[in-house]
């Protein structure tokens, strides 16, 4: 068992994680400071990410995570580089930042988190001299945990709300090119490669952000992230806008962006909206009685669109 800071807010202040067969000491080791229950809600989901990402696409991947979704996430050559992504996607919400790594922190990555504000870090391992350079961070208080990457979670999981036990099968399904891209539904069918990559990209992402949620993707990062939304259309604006505002200063071109959506695109003012923000490339689970006229719209569009089939949704 883990005795945690406090819970959501200071006033909670009995709060501790255990692992749910008392036999095992648990996937996580305190490497510095103490977590606290948001950092580890955090810490979870984001490095479920960051593990499936770089086993779907083969490189290091790194996530920025605030309040238990993504502001960030990307892959790249190395740890750094995919971090440094990570963040630029939206520094204003990576402010504070808990940050997921899919492979040991090297020297290098270290010396980059130490200069922007961040909470904590979670990765398989952490080298002596990066976490030297952690542990001076934030006044000795930054929180750096690892986490066993062979350890697997029960099939089930069950959860406690208002005191009813809540259990259902974990969310397993393996996302890739053969799962999400078999199915498509426009007239046009070209697609690139680095189109596939960052539509796979995309949609792990949103396998771990809180629904309703729409991605925005392209050269291996997200580039906009909407979360939590209750009307799918906010959720596409909210990432569109913030593809174009943080682009100010990445400078990217903004032309045949990848999206996905963790469920399907209701009405075409979803398709129109993605339009005007540079996509051309779209994965989505199909299903709606609308259909035929997201089809129709992305076909006005000279868009490329699968269908997969596969709800994200996550709570």
């Amino acid at each position: 068992m883990i005795n945690l800071k406090y819970g959501c807010n200071p006033h909670q202040a009995v709060a501790s994680v255990r692992n749910g067969d008392l036999q095992y000491p648990g996937p996580i080791k305190i490497l510095n400071s103490q977590p606290g229950y948001i950092n580890l809600l955090d810490a979870l989901n984001a490095w479920q990410l960051v593990k499936e990402l770089d086993e779907a696409l083969g490189q290091p991947a790194a996530t920025s995570f605030k309040h238990v979704s993504p502001a960030g996430a990307a892959i790249g050559e190395t740890l750094t580089e995919a971090y440094t992504k990570a963040r630029e996607a939206d520094p204003k919400s990576s402010f504070g930042d808990f940050i997921a790594l899919s492979r040991n922190i090297d020297k290098e990555c270290a010396s980059y988190i130490k200069k922007v504000v961040s909470d904590g870090v979670i990765a398989p391992g952490c080298d002596e001299d990066a976490l030297e350079i952690l542990k001076q961070k934030k006044g000795g208080k930054y929180i750096v945990l690892t986490i066993d990457p062979d350890y697997e979670a029960p099939k089930l999981e069950i959860r406690e709300v208002f005191g009813l036990m809540f259990t259902q099968e974990r969310n397993t399904i393996k996302l890739n090119e053969k799962s999400l891209l078999h199915n498509i539904v426009t007239e046009n069918k070209n697609i690139t490669k680095s189109a596939k990559r960052d539509l796979i990209l995309a949609s792990i992402t949103l396998k771990y952000t809180q629904s309703n949620s729409v991605g925005y993707a392209k050269d291996g990062m997200m580039l906009g992230i909407g979360a939590g939304q209750q009307s799918r259309i906010d959720c596409t604006k909210l990432a569109g806008d913030k593809t174009l505002t943080n682009n100010l200063v990445l400078m990217k071109d903004l032309a045949d962006l990848s999206l996905s959506s963790d469920a399907f695109f209701p009405f075409r003012d979803n398709i129109d909206y993605a339009a005007k923000c540079g996509v051309k490339y779209i994965v989505q689970a199909g299903g709606s009685i609308k259909d035929e006229d997201v089809i129709k719209t992305a076909n006005e569009h000279n868009m490329v669109m699968f269908f997969s089939g596969i709800r994200l949704f996550h709570h």
